[in-house]
């Protein structure tokens, strides 16, 4: 029985418009990483001591929110828009999408970062892909804390931007998203880069070939994720039910 469940799971995962999504989330998050790195650099480049300089940290930030906001946007209505496998973790936690479907996500949206990335590197000579890194007063244990903070903000405002028993947002939805994340990035930026997002870690990380505290980007963003989907979801705007004597339709007590 179980088996059979999960062979009919995996089987929706592999559906032509189930491909779509994952060709959408290709997409989106290449051009994320891309303009998220990209800026990077570029600021990098203009500015020798960018890290210094805090016009780089509002670079970084107006970034943030340009590339995320358009890339939810053209992915929304094919793939969800999720752009981050943060997203879609906190998605399979909370039962919207199946894990085969989220395995096949974060296949896409790592494979994008590093292509990104690569892209970068083969194409910008002799610059350095830059790998997030966390402050030297700081510790794996506080960025990681710091990253599912971040991402718990982030994630929460996802949910809120999609669902669709709030009023419509229309666009407004993914440049709140994007807006969420750049004032992120604004306000902790230097003390660990402020990724949210494991993919857009891990691509940079791969082409610069530095691993280093690579799990402070993995730990705190999918936890951070999975508490803002469980907490949207159960506590905050539970599932709505019918109510079958009254006819109307009840929040869902927990």
């Amino acid at each position: 029985m179980a088996s059979t469940t999960l062979t009919a799971r995996f089987n929706q995962s592999v559906t032509k418009e189930a491909l779509r999504s994952y060709l959408a989330e290709f997409i989106s998050t290449f051009f994320y990483v891309f303009a998220v790195v990209g800026s990077a650099m570029a600021s990098k480049k203009l500015s020798p001591d960018a890290a210094s300089n805090t016009s780089s940290l509002v670079v970084a930030a107006i970034a943030n929110v340009f590339a995320l906001s358009s890339t939810v946007y053209i992915a929304a209505n094919i793939s969800g828009g999720h752009v981050n496998p943060a997203v879609t973790f906190a998605k399979a936690v909370s039962g919207h999408i199946t894990v085969p479907t989220a395995l096949f996500y974060w296949v896409s949206q790592m494979l994008a970062s590093v292509m990104a990335s690569l892209l970068l590197r083969v194409t910008a000579i002799g610059q350095n892909i830059p790998a997030y890194t966390i402050a030297q007063e700081m510790t794996g244990f506080g960025a990681s804390l710091l990253e599912g903070v971040l991402t718990f903000a982030l994630v929460y405002t996802v949910y809120a931007a999609g669902d669709p028993r709030g009023s419509p947002l229309g666009a407004i939805g993914p440049l709140a998203i994007g807006m969420m994340a750049g004032a992120n990035v604004l306000a902790t930026g230097p003390f660990s880069g402020g990724s949210m997002n494991p993919a857009c870690a891990f691509g940079s990380a791969v082409v610069a070939g530095s691993f280093k505290n690579q799990a402070v980007y993995w730990v705190g963003p999918l936890f951070g994720a999975a508490v803002a989907g469980l907490v949207y979801d159960i506590v905050v705007f539970p599932a709505q039910v019918q109510n079958s004597i009254a006819g109307v339709s009840d929040g869902t007590a927990v």
